[in-house]
């Protein structure tokens, strides 16, 4: 299945959450948290702007991403639960050299 976001919205999937702290302690389901990190896999087209020019979004397919706590709408596409959000509910772009730190 394809899905196009419109407007500002973005389709986000979660990053997996860790399954051990960093003193080797193992985090049971119950306890874990979701992750406020994600990649981008699909951005709308923009919103106009008050002279009615297309404004593109800032971010892009393949973009890491934090958002909000409560950011977005949970939905289940081809099995997978993804995430749907307005450009406004990001807080920022991760850049590679802090994912590739923090892996």
């Amino acid at each position: 299945m394809s899905f196009r976001p419109l407007h500002d919205r973005v389709l986000v999937r979660r990053v997996t959450a860790e399954e051990k702290t960093r003193g080797g302690i193992i985090i049971p389901d119950t306890a874990k948290e979701k992750p406020q990190e994600g990649e981008v896999i699909a951005v709308g087209s923009g919103t106009l702007n008050d002279k009615g020019e297309l404004r593109a979004l800032d971010v892009k397919a393949g973009d890491r991403i934090l958002f909000g706590k409560w950011s977005g709408t949970e939905v289940k596409l081809d099995g997978e639960e993804l995430l749907i959000m307005k450009e406004s509910d990001i807080m920022g772009i991760l850049d590679n050299a802090s994912v590739a730190k923090a892996a």
